[in-house]
């Protein structure tokens, strides 16, 4: 039986944006064509970071454990650079490892395993797009941000919303307590019910 894995990121570190349905149509996807789930990789950071941890642990996984298939809901999951995108497909595609893209749909590998000639054109061209997007929506924001702060809106977060660091430690307690017996990020993620992005947010805090 052919493996899957599943990448999913949002941008949004909060609780506003979710992995839920990425994860949950390339589920469906896997079903329907029989191949066997084996592990599933989720993020919240933004796709202009050329550094994202579990991104490179994700195509590190899919490369040594001879994955058939790693599955996307959109390219622009994989990243908002066309270098971060083109660099990652070309990784795995010479590792053998098929790249599927839900909303196109598009595989970067034909049956035989050869290389999908289309498919590296199209990569190419739609990462360009979603580049230009992610640098449209950062102007509209900057603009949108002037435009306040001219007529006097007051920005950032209100006083008192940011968590004190006593807090922080008191609220992830146990977090740190699994970190420091020197568990996985995703087995502490796992063992205290919360998300991957928290766990590395504390271990950051807390320089553990």
């Amino acid at each position: 039986m052919k493996t899957a894995v599943i990448y999913a990121r949002v941008s949004s570190t909060g609780d506003r944006q979710t992995t839920e349905r990425q994860i949950a149509d390339l589920k469906k996807y896997i079903a329907i064509n029989d191949m066997e789930l084996i592990e599933v990789f989720e993020e919240k950071m933004s796709g202009a970071k050329e550094n994202r941890p579990i991104l490179n642990e994700c195509v590190e996984y899919c490369i040594s454990n001879q994955v058939h298939s790693l599955c996307v809901s959109e390219i622009s999951r994989l990243g908002r650079s066309t270098k971060i995108v083109v660099n990652t497909i070309d990784e795995l595609t010479k590792a053998g490892v098929n790249v599927y893209i839900q909303n196109l749909p598009l595989c970067t590998l034909n049956e035989d395993g050869q290389p999908n000639p289309i498919s590296k054109m199209l990569t190419a061209v739609l990462s360009s797009f979603a580049e230009i997007e992610r640098d449209n929506i950062k102007y509209r924001l900057n603009s949108g941000r002037e435009l306040a702060l001219a007529k006097g809106v007051k920005m950032g977060r209100k006083v008192g919303s940011i968590k004190t660091k006593e807090k922080k430690a008191e609220e992830y307690a146990g977090v740190i307590r699994s970190l420091k017996k020197g568990n996985s990020l995703r087995d502490t993620a796992r063992l205290c019910d919360v998300s991957l992005s928290t766990v590395q947010r504390v271990k950051r805090d807390f320089g553990l």
